[in-house]
């Protein structure tokens, strides 16, 4: 039954109030009256029976047009950086909250029992608050939050009790602290920071001059400064350096992953990190080793790697380098690639408490799989069920000293939450249900698809509307996925979650470029990047076409970053799309190799030495191609994007207008690659969205709809 009838029988119902008994049906005698009030009772419960009726037809129906919108994207909490205690039996997590009004995500530092999935919030206020650690003996825990307001705000070390009283900061660092590590004993910490510029005098303090290095965007102001290593007592006092030099850690930028670690040896001696030669990147130092007492530096067996860790019994040193996973002896000797055989690009390695193996986790065909790696023998691939671990390049997962492990990952029909196995073979079980609202909602389900193409045998995700039957046709819109070292996995998409609720198909394809299907199907990309995997895209449209699903005039295509790249690619080389949306799109690669934060020396090969290492990059660039799109196209950029610099949006937008193409260019006037404050995340949806179903037009035109 629907809606509108149900409200119509509502509207003629009588009226039930007892007053209308005499004015609409008048009586003279009262054995007429009785016969009356015993017919009107019986009309009046078959009236209520037939109102219970259409309630109970018509929830499932209202409840069945509610479908995952703006409103839903912008309550989807965060989960990161599990930490168990030291007992084992308690899981600190940070859950992070949309927060409109203030244009913020408000985190609170939550402790999860592992026995009984109850939750506590300890430490809640504290802005930027990331990174939480245990101290070693579990009475107090750590955590990297704000000091400062608006542009002075600087992330510094905290420390608290355990039921979060007692908040304390520690550090005082100018540039605020990027990680920070405990001591075996808990009586000290060690922290990374950047150094401040140097203080000049005289009226050299107004030469703000610098000098420009071969890997320096075009947005830079002032020369990077080193990230080194201080420590501070952990109850409070003297905060000390212990590196300095020209030579720089990694940077980190919380609240993103590390760009590697540091770490305390188990004497509680030394601290082991990794060293580049400048604060820019670049190579020349490898794993190191400081000295606590005197600052001294040491290589580090000259390994050479990041995210150094010692096994529990101190014996061996796990590293990320040599190609994957490697482990060396402490004493001495090379490093050995434990992971060669997995075939895939490992983003996270962790000592199990005996130290004769590793949980290792990297992307993996359709989801972040796990796997036990020991230290002889072959890898054993853990089973999560439908969860797939959060990764970006970096698998947001913990062990505990029982061998539990715990991580922040979701499902496609899931957003985050904290999951836990007791051992590697144990069931995976959710510890938290914080986003267990998004999840009741009628959401599309998402599958994978395989095909062929060229040599390779390529994936991607489907995802098709709430609704979806067979034997209908639906608009199709591509949600390509950036990197292009990265995958679109079965893991929960917001984005296609809010397209496939407006009734289309999506579909997120993994072409050659992408790291989940081995180190050959990425390579592949060198040397082609937009032909090759401008025909993995297509055959995978062939793919889905020939289920007979698709409303082949009304197809559109979009992404962000590469995703952007490869959208302006596809415009300028097939015509088949009603319209696109390109997020901040590589679209001349002279540019991205010459001011963007990938920028890079060619030596002889140049393109601006060499005529055709400049054809070359004239053929891979989309803008080459502007005067062959036709689709109406939506471009989105920040003005402050040092990753994909803002003027290859600007050529594109005026390359469309002076095409007669329709277009609109979106910019917001922010720093970064993409937004990470939920106001302009949500306008960037909103018009995504927005540009695709003005062009689309009605859900029923050309092709079945819903």
């Amino acid at each position: 039954m629907r809606i509108g009838t149900a409200r119509a029988l509502i509207r003629s119902a009588p009226p039930r109030e007892s007053s209308c008994l005499n004015a609409c049906y008048p009586v003279s005698r009262p054995s007429d009256r009785a016969a009356l009030e015993g017919a009107i009772m019986r009309r009046a419960a078959v009236t209520t029976f037939m109102l219970a009726l259409v309630l109970v037809i018509t929830l499932p129906a209202q409840q069945a047009l509610r479908r995952f919108g703006l409103d839903d994207f912008s309550r989807v909490a965060r989960v990161a950086d599990p930490q168990f205690a030291p007992d084992s039996k308690t899981v600190a997590v940070v859950i992070s909250r949309p927060n409109l009004d203030e244009n913020r995500y408000d985190p609170e530092l939550t402790l999860v029992d592992v026995a009984s999935s109850t939750t506590k919030v300890i430490v809640s206020g504290k802005l930027g608050l990331t990174f939480p650690r245990w101290a070693p003996d579990g009475q107090r825990i750590g955590f990297l939050a704000n000091v400062g307001t608006g542009t002075a705000a600087r992330l510094q070390v905290h420390v608290a009790s355990a039921q979060g009283s007692s908040v304390k900061a520690l550090t005082d660092a100018p540039l605020g602290v990027q990680q920070f590590a405990w001591s075996p004993d808990g009586k000290a910490i060690a922290y990374a920071t950047a150094d401040e510029p140097e203080k000049k005098a005289g009226f050299e303090r107004f030469n703000d001059s610098f000098e420009v290095a071969i890997n320096d965007n075009f947005l830079m102001t002032a020369a990077p400064t080193s990230t080194h290593i201080w420590t501070v007592p952990s109850s409070g006092g003297e905060n000390r350096r212990l590196t300095s030099g020209a030579w720089s850690l990694p940077v980190t930028r919380p609240p993103g992953s590390p760009s590697s670690m540091i770490v305390w040896t188990p004497d509680g001696k030394s601290i082991a990190f990794a060293r580049n030669a400048s604060p820019r990147g670049g190579g020349g130092g490898g794993l190191q080793l400081v000295s606590v007492d005197d600052g001294a530096v040491t290589p580090l067996n000259n390994l050479n790697g990041t995210f150094p860790i010692y096994s529990p019994a101190g014996g061996n040193i796990a590293y990320m380098g040599g190609g994957g996973v490697s482990v060396a002896p402490i004493s001495g000797g090379a490093g050995r690639n434990l992971t060669q055989a997995i075939d895939r690009g490992m983003a996270r390695a962790l000592w199990m408490p005996d130290g004769k193996s590793l949980i290792v986790g990297a992307n993996d065909s359709v989801r972040v799989s796990l796997w036990q790696q020991p230290l002889e023998g072959a890898a054993v691939k853990l089973d999560l069920g439908d969860a797939s671990p959060n990764s970006s390049f970096f698998v947001d997962m913990n062990i505990s000293r029982t061998g539990a492990i715990a991580f922040a990952g979701s499902a496609s029909s899931r957003p985050a939450e904290l999951y836990y196995m007791a051992s590697p073979t144990s069931q995976v079980k959710a510890l938290t249900k914080v986003n267990a609202a998004i999840a009741e909602l009628p959401l599309g389900r998402t599958e994978v698809i395989e095909w062929a193409s060229d040599r390779f045998q390529a994936n991607g995700m489907l995802t098709l509307p709430p609704d979806f039957s067979p034997s209908q046709k639906y608009p199709l819109v591509l949600l390509i996925h950036g990197g292009p070292r990265a995958a679109s996995l079965l893991n929960f998409s917001a984005g296609a979650q809010l397209m496939a609720a407006k009734g289309w198909i999506v579909f997120q394809p993994n072409y050659r470029g992408s790291d989940n299907l081995g180190r050959e199907f990425q390579g592949a990309i060198q040397g082609d990047a937009g032909a090759g995997p401008g025909r993995d895209v297509m055959a995978g449209i062939e793919t889905i076409k020939s289920r007979g699903i698709v409303d082949e005039g009304r197809i559109a295509v979009s992404g962000w970053s590469y995703g952007g790249y490869m959208t302006v690619w596809m415009l300028g080389h097939y015509d088949i799309w009603k319209c696109g949306v390109a997020g901040a799109p590589v679209t001349d690669q002279l540019d991205q190799q010459t001011i963007s934060d990938g920028a890079r020396g060619g030596g002889a090969n140049s393109p601006l030495l060499n005529e055709q290492a400049m054809q070359r990059v004239r053929e891979q660039s989309p803008i080459t191609y502007a005067n062959k799109i036709k689709a109406p196209t939506l471009i989105m950029h920040n003005t402050g994007d040092y990753r994909v610099t803002i003027n290859q949006a600007y050529k594109l937008f005026h390359a469309l207008r002076d095409n007669n193409v329709e277009t609109q260019f979106i910019a917001y006037p922010i720093y970064g690659h993409n937004a990470t404050d939920p106001v302009r995340q949500r306008d960037v949806q909103r018009r995504w969205i927005g540009w695709i179903e003005k062009h689309f037009g009605p859900a029923n035109a050309g092709g079945g709809g819903r």
